[in-house]
This record gives C-alpha cells, structure tokens and sequence, in this order.
C-alpha cells in the first residue's frame, strides 16, 4: 500500500533553489528530485547549485531553469575566494524563496545561509556541527514510502518528500543535447571508431581503488567481446587515468580505443547513451548508463550494489559469491585492496555480459533519453528561451 501523500509545505513557493554538491553519481542519482520538483510546482522556476564542470550533464535537462556551477575548494568561508563571492552575490540577486540542500556538507550549508531565502531545507543531522542545522530555517527528519522507488534517487527524494514533494517516477534520467551528441561524432571519426557500427563502453577506473579490477583481466574480457562478439570498446575515464587506459589498450588484441580524459561529462553522457552496451567498476558511470538506458554491467566488490543498482534483464551486476560481500568496508582489513575483487574471475564478468546480449538482442530494450538542446556559458546553464 502506497504512503499517503502529504501536502506542499510551502505551496507558494515560485523561485527553487536545489544544492547539490556531491560527486557525479550523486548528480545523476538527484534528476529523479528535480522531476518531483517540476510536477510539484510546475511553474516555478528552477535552478540548481552543483560542482564546477559537473553542470553539463544536467545542460539538456527540460525540468531546469538555471544551473550554477560553484568551484572546488573545502567548506571554510574564508576558501571561496572572489570566484565564490561573487557567485553569492548573484543568489542572493535570484531572491529565491526556497532552498533545499540535498546533503549535510558544511559548503551547503553557508552557502544556503547566503543565499538570505527566507525558507531553507536540509535533512536533520544529529552528528553535523551544532550551527549547521542553524543555517536552515527548516531542518527535517526522513520521509519514508511504502512503494518500490529507485534506491539510489530514493537519497534525495526522501528529504523532499518531508516537503510534501514527490514523484511516481524515481529512475534517475540524463537528457542528451545535440551538441554533446555532435561533438562525440567528431570525436569518434576523428578517433577512427565510427569504423564500426557498435561499440561498447568501459570504465576499469574508480577514485577509490580497492573498487578496480585486475588491468589484466580487462585485457581479457575486451578481447572477448571483439573476439565472440565483434564489439570494439572505447575506455573511458578521466584525465589522471588517461595513461593506465592507454596500457590495457595497448596490451588488446583487438580493436580498442582510449578516450580517457578526452571529453566533458556532457559529451561522456553523449557517448555512454550511443554505446550497445557498457561494463565497469562501482562508479559514476554506470550510473550516466543506467540513466541513458543503455544496457550496463557493473562490478562490485565490497560496496552494496542493492543501495545502487535496480537489476533487470539490462541491468546486471557481477560479484564474488564471497559470504563476507558486501562488507562495505574500504578494502580488507583497511588495505585498500579487496581479495572478492581480486578472486573474481573474467568469467563471471562475461557471463553478465553474455546474460544482457542476449536480452537486448538486436537492440531492443534500450530506452535512450530523447535529446534536448540548452546553451552553456561558464558557471551558468540556462535554457534556450528562458
């Protein structure tokens, strides 16, 4: 039985201010909020504060208005810098009259104080500095429903929901604009990979390394794809593992292409949605895919894949039957390296593979977002015509 719905705590509230300055899967897994927030106030207008480069995977979103980008630093006020300072001063010119911090990090928080909105959300923590909840005129406790929702979106949407915001749809989804889907063409021509007709993207790289998997075991299961399937793939990452890419790239038999580092998240969003399918480690990536609807097979090894991933016919996850997993510590014993990773054999990960071939088939089951085009300028996306 599905909760009953509360009402709009704020019902008048006509210009949103959504902050969200997590990483990039964090990003991906809030579009399910910002659609709760278009259905809830759909003629408000609706911005959103991320990270400095992150914008570009939300630029070809239909439900924003506005998204600001802050630059990279620690939470201290006194590290904005003149950058910052003035990205103050332009909220506080938005004059907003809702603000929803969609996590508890201290840069939110003065942030949202700075913003001088007269209504300021963020979730109840008990464990965060005592004037952090003093930054908010609205701290709340978790909502909770009894339907089935994406665990991932469920994050954000559970703050909201306290608000009396929610949605039916909780599957986090990336919209494609036609310049990002026009630069990946280049790119891949350019590159010599629009040769063939599919290709697969795959991510061997995680910021924390007791997720990745043995670079040789890659080298093996790219070549099974080529080999038995006639897939070339295309890794992806960022700029610092551009060089780690290049080695497993080097050491395939068959067609493979390094594009680490070479694009924007706007343009990798653009990318991962033409692919016929990806394969990668616990990332962000599989989250860009599953939001794009191309077919996806992630490793885990000791995170919770049940906290992430909504397994279906294209979506699998492959894992070491180990009892320990998932343990959710950061390697074994602290050591950064995590034997269930380590004992999981190229096999097992060919078998997901083989397992969502055979259930998208020629190509059905895919369910690309339709693309949308937007403008970009530095720090501020804005819709075209508004």
């Amino acid at each position: 039985m599905e909760s009953a719905k509360h009402p709009l705590l704020f019902p008048r509230a006509r210009n949103i201010l959504l902050i969200q300055l997590g990483d990039i899967g964090d990003v991906v897994l809030t579009t399910p909020s910002i659609h709760a927030i278009r259905e809830s106030y759909p003629r408000s207008r609706l911005s959103v504060l991320v990270r400095r480069s992150y914008g570009s995977l939300l630029s070809a979103d239909p439900h924003l208005d506005e998204i600001l980008e802050v630059a990279k630093s620690s939470g201290k006020l006194s590290e904005l810098g003149k950058e910052n300072l003035r990205l103050v001063r332009r909220l506080r010119r938005s004059r907003f009259d809702l603000v929803v911090d969609l996590r508890t990090g201290d840069r939110g928080a003065i942030l949202a104080w700075l913003t001088g909105t007269p209504l300021r959300v963020v979730r109840r923590d008990r464990e965060a500095p005592f004037w952090h909840d003093l930054a908010f005129t609205h701290p709340v406790d978790l909502a909770h429903t009894d339907r089935p929702v994406h665990p991932g979106g469920d994050q954000s949407l559970r703050i909201l929901r306290a608000i009396g915001v929610d949605t039916a749809d909780t599957r986090p989804r990336l919209h494609v604009s036609d310049m990002h889907r026009e630069s990946v063409l280049t790119l891949l021509s350019r590159e010599g990979v629009d040769r063939y007709t599919d290709l697969v993207t795959v991510n061997p790289f995680s910021r924390w390394k007791y997720k990745e998997w043995d670079c040789g075991k890659w080298v093996d299961v790219l070549d099974r794809l080529w080999a038995e399937h006639g897939l070339p793939s295309v890794l992806i990452g960022s700029r610092e593992e551009a060089g780690a890419a290049a080695r497993i790239v080097g050491k395939c038999a068959g067609p493979a292409f390094n594009l680490a580092g070479t694009t924007t998240l706007g343009e990798l969003t653009a990318l991962i949605s033409r692919s016929r399918l990806h394969v990668g480690v616990d990332s962000a990536a599989p989250h860009i895919a599953a939001a794009v609807g191309t077919p996806c097979v992630t490793i885990f090894g000791p995170s919770n894949w049940k906290s992430w991933v909504v397994e279906d016919a294209t979506q699998r996850v492959a894992r070491s039957d180990k009892e320990c997993v998932p343990c959710n510590d950061k390697g074994c014993d602290g050591m950064e390296r995590s034997i269930c990773l380590e004992e999981l054999g190229a096999d097992t990960v060919m078998k997901r593979i083989e397992e969502v071939l055979h259930a998208i088939g020629s190509g059905q089951g895919r369910d690309p977002s339709e693309p949308s085009s937007g403008t970009y300028r530095s720090g501020v996306h804005t819709r075209d015509g508004k």
